[in-house]
């Protein structure tokens, strides 16, 4: 958030979490100790950031299986220090060639979001592998044995996922249930060691044979088999086959990029629209004062108030115009335009809430993950990846112990095409589903400041934004940031979640002003940063506290 007020809330919200910041030349944020370290052993042995990222990426399939892995895809935005270029990779996933808008009409997300209809191919290890190839300097076998020695040698549960395994969702297939379930049937909790071999031998043989045999040979066709498993009879069965999974192919997209104030900021582009209604919202907000405030007055409440308004406009034109720019046209320079975006600042009341415009909310899976590096070199690394809902499909590939995403709920679940609509986001053929993440780099002349994302599904656009916000605008540590309370917009009718740290205060004050606020079960986003001082050029880390986010530097 824009504003001091949420400085002094945090104090509430430390009272039950802790934070990590670090300084050096080499810096690691991610969600889970044991993968933050991954990606430093991989840094220490000679590897690049793209190789410690590709070791995190890995490593969290092993210890947050129930967030991302090889069964699900990923967003990578990667800054080459050496050329001063930033590459954007979408390793998304994608709908099977058997895929029809209609697949989701007769189904409940519940229903649906359990099944093989909600698989699309993956794209997290090619994603990898291709960067690896292009970018990195350690072979694919080489970073992910990390992951393997983790997989095979076991760790020990932590609060964070013993949390996580007591949902039904963790046990929907008779493979999690074995996995994850103590020998009374009972989930794993706190402590208990978790071993996983499926999971091992399946990283050997990545790392003997390559891709290939994940795409076109023994795990493929589990994959495919896999995903024919459905509870709701023939309308939830898997579409995907062989053909789909040997044709997946990573795109490299030209980074969106903006002005904000004296910034530059770079992030994904579509199929992602968190990108744009960063992007957007920035626009709009720049023609307010959003500086720091020193009380809970009317001033911190005007920040908020109209923080929450452009990201109701950012969501109105996410909801109509985004989705893979492969299926429909996407108008990226008038939705960019600052004429456009200087038109939507007047739709803005300072003192009201706006009139409901727009689409209402749709549901998107919220258990994702974010990690950062940098490394000795400069070279940088924001990537979010995800299985889509918490433990993503439930459905864990026999044998070979991954889990496969639920992605495709990410379309439309019933068509709009033909509705005064473009229909951007229906289900198609081939097409990639919209997606909220948003990995984020801020450069200044030229410089790179700062590398950041979050999970959280469509929270991930307002926990990028108000992060955002309290780095340039407040001149907050990336430290501070993260453990600020946040809110999160989730359409453009302006339903939005709040953490309990939010002050009271300033809770009426909105509720008072119009705004639709509900307290959110869950911690909001997990954001996990790497930078460098412009000055001394020190390197810093700052990791979340809401998961178990930990900062490696050396």
């Amino acid at each position: 958030m824009p504003h001091s007020c949420r400085c002094l809330a945090a104090l509430l919200l430390l009272c039950n979490m802790g934070w990590a910041q670090a300084q050096g030349e080499a810096v690691v944020a991610a969600s889970h100790p044991l993968a933050a370290e991954a990606g430093a052993t991989i840094l220490r042995q000679g590897g690049n950031a793209v190789d410690a990222a590709a070791a995190i990426q890995f490593a969290l399939n092993v210890v947050e299986p129930q967030s991302s892995g090889i069964g699900g895809g990923a967003f990578l935005v990667i800054y080459l220090a050496k050329t001063h270029q930033t590459v954007v990779l979408d390793a998304r996933e994608v709908a099977p060639a058997a895929a029809s808008a209609d697949q989701f009409v007769h189904q409940s997300f519940e229903e649906s979001s359990v099944n093989g209809i909600a698989v699309g191919v993956p794209g997290t290890l090619a994603g990898f592998a291709e960067a690896e190839r292009r970018w990195g300097k350690k072979t694919l076998a080489a970073v992910l044995q990390p992951a393997i020695a983790l997989a095979r040698q076991g760790f020990a549960v932590t609060p964070y996922l013993a949390r996580e395994l007591a949902s039904p969702r963790a046990a929907l297939q008779p493979e999690t249930r074995a996995l994850f379930r103590n020998a009374a049937g009972a989930p794993l909790r706190e402590g208990d060691w978790l071993r996983q071999p499926d999971l091992a031998a399946t990283f050997e043989r990545i790392a003997a044979q390559g891709p290939a045999v994940f795409y076109r040979g023994e795990i493929a066709r589990a994959i495919v088999e896999a995903q024919q498993r459905s509870t709701i009879g023939p309308d939830g069965v898997g579409r995907m086959t062989l053909a789909d999974l040997a044709g997946y192919k990573v795109v490299q997209r030209a980074p969106l990029v903006g002005q904000y104030r004296h910034y530059t900021v770079v992030t994904m582009p579509p199929p992602s629209s968190g990108g744009v209604a960063l992007l957007q919202a920035l626009g709009v907000l720049e023609h307010f004062p959003l500086g720091r405030m020193d009380d809970f007055g009317a001033g911190a409440l005007s920040a908020t108030h109209v923080t929450i308004e452009a990201l109701r406009l950012s969501m109105a034109d996410r909801a109509l115009w985004l989705g893979d720019p492969a299926a429909t046209p996407i108008p990226l320079a008038r939705l960019l335009d600052s004429h456009y975006l200087h038109q939507r600042v007047h739709a803005v009341d300072v003192d009201r809430r706006m009139p409901d415009t727009g689409p209402g909310f749709m549901p998107e899976g919220t258990h994702t993950t974010h990690f950062s590096v940098v490394d000795g070199e400069g070279n940088v690394v924001s990537c979010t990846s995800t299985v889509e809902d918490l433990w993503g499909s439930g459905i864990l590939v026999p044998g070979y112990g991954f889990l496969l995403n639920n992605e495709l709920t990410d379309f439309n679940r019933v068509p709009q095409a033909g509705t005064q609509n473009p229909g951007a986001n229906d289900v198609r053929p081939g097409m990639r589903p919209r997606s909220s993440m948003t990995p984020t780099l801020v450069f200044r002349d030229g410089q790179w400041l700062m590398a950041y994302g979050s999970p959280g599904g469509p929270t991930i656009i307002s926990s990028v934004l108000e992060t955002t916000l309290d780095v340039l605008d407040d001149h907050l540590t990336g430290e501070a940031a993260v453990r600020l309370p946040r809110f999160a917009v989730l359409d453009s009718a302006g339903d939005t979640l709040i953490e309990p740290a939010l002050p009271a205060g300033l809770v009426d004050a909105l509720r008072a002003r119009g705004h639709r606020l509900t307290l959110s079960p869950d911690p909001i986003g997990s954001v996990q940063m790497v930078g460098e001082d412009p000055v001394s050029h020190t390197r810093w880390g700052a990791a979340d506290p809401r998961r178990e986010g930990t900062v490696i530097r050396f």
